[in-house]
């Protein structure tokens, strides 16, 4: 069953309340094949491959690795918090798409482009300048009432549907771990 608008808008609040600094990792999912998901219990990122075993690299486009743009795009990460109200177990919340999803402030303000997450005890990414929006996959699978709130000004503002990243630093992450905003 889809949320509606309204019980969206209600959870504004809480949405808003994600930690600002020192968040967490709730989920990390890996697409090894079109519309395929494995929800991991430990994933490996890396610097040239991304999530170790994802497929992002295979879609990407031919332009897109010749001018190295692909990289903006190595991970999709998304609000735990948001992706929390659409599903209620981990493998219905890992139908978003993303590799990681973050308790943590992922909003405009709090994450400027080019700012870095320490993910466990190694990794880090930064947040690219790559949209990340709502599409029909997302609407198909939570509905049109949740894309058109994470793509509302709002939800555009608190980056409910999340961010591209890259990663800087590999490492392995892990369901659990902290999620901190590094200084650069």
């Amino acid at each position: 069953m889809h949320r509606t608008a309204s019980d969206l808008v209600r959870q504004l609040d809480h949405l808003r309340a994600a930690p600002g600094q020192h968040g967490t990792v709730t989920l990390v999912v890996r697409r090894p094949g079109h519309g395929e998901r494995e929800v991991l219990d430990e994933g490996v990122l890396d610097e040239v491959e991304g999530l170790v075993g994802d497929n992002w690299l295979s879609r990407a486009t031919r332009r897109a690795v010749e001018a190295g743009r692909h990289l903006d795009a190595q991970l999709n990460v998304m609000s735990a918090r948001m992706v929390g109200l659409l599903g209620e177990t981990p493998e219905e919340q890992a139908g978003a798409g993303d590799q990681l999803y973050l308790d943590l402030d992922l909003s405009t303000t709090n994450l400027t482009t080019g700012s870095r997450i320490a993910l466990g005890d190694t990794a880090v990414i930064e947040v690219t300048a790559k949209p990340h929006n709502g599409c029909r996959k997302f609407i198909a699978r939570f509905g049109e009432d949740a894309a058109a709130f994470v793509n509302s000004p709002d939800g555009r503002e608190l980056r409910l549907r999340g961010f591209c990243a890259r990663v800087v630093t590999g490492g392995t992450v892990r369901p659990g771990d902290p999620a901190v905003l590094v200084e650069v």
